[in-house]
C-alpha cells in the first residue's frame, strides 16, 4: 500500500491517536475519575475509526475500483479488504 505512505492527512489522524493514547495512560497513572478516562477512551476509539474508514476507502479507490486493474487485482484487492474487515469486526 505504497500510496499511502505519502498521504499526510493519515500521518496527522495516528499522531492525533498517539496523542489520545498518551491522554488515557496519564489519566490512569494519575487516577483520573471513570467517567473522564471512559471519555477519553471513546475518543480514541472513534479516532480509530475514522482512520480505519480513510484507510478502507483508500483500498477500495485503489485495489478495487481502480479503472486499469485486471480482474485478479480487483479480486485480490477485495479478499485483503474482506479479511481486514473480519479481523477489525472481532
Amino acid at each position: 500500500m505504497s500510496h499511502l505512505q505519502t498521504d499526510d492527512a493519515l500521518l496527522k489522524r495516528v499522531r492525533r491517536i498517539a496523542g489520545q493514547v498518551t491522554a488515557i495512560e496519564r489519566a490512569l497513572i494519575s487516577e483520573k475519575d471513570c467517567a473522564t478516562t471512559l471519555h477519553l477512551a471513546a475518543a480514541t476509539r472513534g479516532a480509530m475509526t475514522g482512520l480505519m474508514d480513510a484507510i478502507i476507502e483508500s483500498h477500495v479507490r485503489e485495489h478495487v475500483a481502480r479503472p486499469d486493474l485486471s480482474d485478479d487485482d480487483r479480486a485480490a484487492g477485495a479478499e485483503q479488504l474482506i479479511a481486514a474487515i473480519r479481523r477489525y469486526s472481532k
